[in-house]
């Protein structure tokens, strides 16, 4: 376990998460950002990135699971993204859309958030967000982030506008309640 919120564990993907991993990653509606779902080829370079970036970085997205039950519901996670100019954190996420507008997103995208300023000691985070995914904007919004630019990403033969969303450690809102916990 990397940490937990009060309903999420989030823990670095395994191989043996490929079929859950899959069941995202295959599904249209869920990958509307990157406007279509994957093959099995995309979906196994997609899990051997992330394993790649636990060895390379020691984070990267890990697998969201529900306490109550351990089903993994979604990926959520800190990665280093290329915004032209630099190498930034993103806070990153991507959840089943049966466990859409439940706030997971929100609570696993803020404990990623707090672990990047925390225990990563980033000074700033991003989202790169496509300029139609007004959900993920609103999370971004939600974990105080606020729009500071734009960049085209070019994938899948497509241009695709993105707004850059930011924030700084001393920006973060607090919030009432319990944080997460860090598990080292």
């Amino acid at each position: 376990m990397v940490l937990e919120t009060n309903r999420l564990c989030l823990r670095r993907m395994t191989l043996a998460d490929r079929p859950a991993l899959c069941a995202m990653l295959q599904d249209a509606e869920v990958m509307y950002a990157y406007a279509h779902a994957f093959d099995d080829a995309e979906a196994d370079e997609w899990i051997a990135r992330q394993l790649g970036r636990y060895e390379k970085y020691g984070f990267g997205l890990w697998a969201v699971l529900l306490k109550e039950n351990g089903a993994l519901i979604g990926q959520c996670g800190i990665t280093m993204q290329d915004i032209g100019t630099e190498e930034v954190p993103e806070v990153g996420y991507l959840l089943r859309k049966d466990c859409w507008h439940r706030g997971y997103a929100t609570e696993a995208a803020a404990a990623c958030r707090d672990y990047a300023f925390d225990i990563l000691g980033f000074e700033r985070v991003w989202s790169i967000i496509r300029d139609n995914n007004m959900p993920s904007q609103r999370v971004a919004r939600r974990l105080g982030m606020r729009p500071c630019g734009q960049m085209v990403k070019h994938y899948y033969g497509i241009d695709m506008p993105h707004i850059l969303f930011s924030v700084r450690r001393e920006e973060r809102p607090v919030c009432g309640g319990e944080g997460p916990s860090f598990i080292k």
